[in-house]
């Protein structure tokens, strides 16, 4: 199991992704985002899952990255 955390355009696209999580029976958390990270929204959602590759589709979706204690690495997004 790995921890991502994904970043968003808008506060309303981290409130959808962490329904969506929380409906496919994924532990999700809603938080700030941290300072090694930035975004376009300060609102972050923090998971936990064998993929990072959860099905959901948005555009208010900006990145996600894999965490290891205080370092990300990017797995996918849009910049």
């Amino acid at each position: 199991m790995s921890v991502f955390i994904a970043t968003f355009f808008t506060h309303y696209g981290a409130v959808s992704f962490n329904r969506y999580c929380k409906e496919h029976g994924v532990a999700s958390k809603m938080m700030p985002v941290p300072r090694f990270l930035s975004s376009s929204c300060g609102t972050c959602v923090r998971f936990e899952a064998e993929t990072w590759d959860l099905g959901f589709d948005d555009d208010a979706l900006d990145g996600v990255f894999r965490i290891e204690g205080e370092h990300a690495q990017r797995i996918d997004g849009r910049k």
